[in-house]
């Protein structure tokens, strides 16, 4: 791939890695997303005064405004023929889009997809887990941020647990590999199960992954005394568990990974809050609506509809994808004085 057919931002990082939100919409509610329950609501307001009163509810885009298939699929040749080689498939819950098999098996198919994977709560992923195998879907992630059922359902706003704990399980059955599972880590919420979930990894010899709790939550209730950082969550489990270093897959690999006990099973931490990994970022988003992102924390969207909805050419829409990833923020500005949160919530920018 030349120069000047990448996707090199003004910073001169080249992008590889597509994220793809194929819906806004979301069968849970989690605390740090769209904290819709009252549970949620009852943990906010019991911390922090600046929050509503009562749950709130998040209105969805209509249809018409969602990109088809047929547009994400062309999106998706176009980026890969500009050096796009790792396309994910996030929401909202990327299992709530209808069909979402076809759409697998149709960007499996495009030449240069060296790797395509999809993170999902894992509700709904015993359903539909052979379909997505045959289709041609290599990894997926799994959300689990508790092994308690109330605490899980107090996180969720789902009686939800033993379909992600059966997800796991299949996922394992049907060769999907590596199996990573997220946990974002709230202090006073689920800090305390940390060293339940490495154990959990370590029996079923898959990836954690523990993430900062970030500032995406639809209430805008975030506080930095509640993220529990990296370095806290490793001293803590290196009392527990013998951890050797990985090394990175790529120079842009967003997580610190430790073989867990000297075996397969992995821990790896994500610390976009305490310790930023913008400076060698290589992604870029694509959200449910056809808004092209540059970054997760970004203040600005770039509306991709006209090209995919008029009679843009192919070399014109590379051309406008070019421009907009020229504008890629050197980093977020979480902790700074002039930080301000996106106006949309995770569910809709895709994770």
């Amino acid at each position: 791939m030349s120069p000047e057919t990448s996707l090199v931002d003004s910073h001169g990082r080249t992008l590889r890695d597509l994220r793809i939100s194929v819906t806004d919409r979301c069968n849970f509610r989690c605390l740090y997303c769209l904290p819709e329950t009252e549970a949620a609501a009852n943990f906010f307001r019991d911390r922090w005064r600046h929050t509503p009163s009562k749950a709130i509810r998040h209105s969805w885009k209509p249809k018409h405004e969602i990109l088809t298939f047929e547009e994400i699929e062309r999106f998706t040749r176009m980026a890969v023929s500009c050096g796009i080689t790792k396309i994910r498939l996030t929401g909202g819950e990327p299992l709530l889009r209808q069909n979402i098999a076809n759409l697998v098996s149709r960007l499996s198919a495009i030449e240069g997809v060296k790797d395509l994977a999809m993170t999902t709560n894992g509700f709904l992923f015993p359903k539909f887990a052979e379909a997505l195998k045959a289709a041609g879907l290599h990894r997926i992630s799994i959300s689990l941020d508790s092994f308690d059922q109330d605490n899980f359902k107090r996180l969720t706003g789902m009686a939800g647990l033993d379909e992600v704990l059966d997800s796991v399980r299949i996922a394992k059955r049907l060769g999907f590999h590596p199996i990573k599972i997220n946990a974002v880590v709230i202090r006073n919420l689920n800090d305390h199960e940390m060293e339940a979930l490495c154990h959990y990894a370590l029996d079923e010899q898959i990836a954690v992954r523990f993430i900062e709790f970030m500032p995406l939550d639809s209430t805008k209730s975030w506080q930095r005394d509640y993220v529990v950082s990296s370095s806290e969550i490793l001293d803590r489990l290196r009392n527990r568990f013998e951890l050797t270093p990985r090394k990175p897959n790529h120079s842009a690999e967003t997580a610190q990974r430790w073989r867990i006990n000297g075996t397969d099973a992995e821990l790896g931490l994500i610390a976009p809050v305490t310790q930023p990994f913008c400076g060698h970022c290589n992604r870029l988003r694509l959200t449910a609506d056809g808004q092209v992102r540059t970054c997760l924390f970004s203040l600005r969207e770039h509306d991709f509809k006209p090209f995919l909805r008029g009679d843009a050419s192919d070399q014109e829409m590379i051309d406008g994808l070019k421009a907009i990833v020229a504008q890629k923020e050197a980093g977020h500005r979480i902790g700074q004085t002039d930080f301000i949160q996106p106006a949309r919530t995770m569910s809709c920018i895709g994770g």
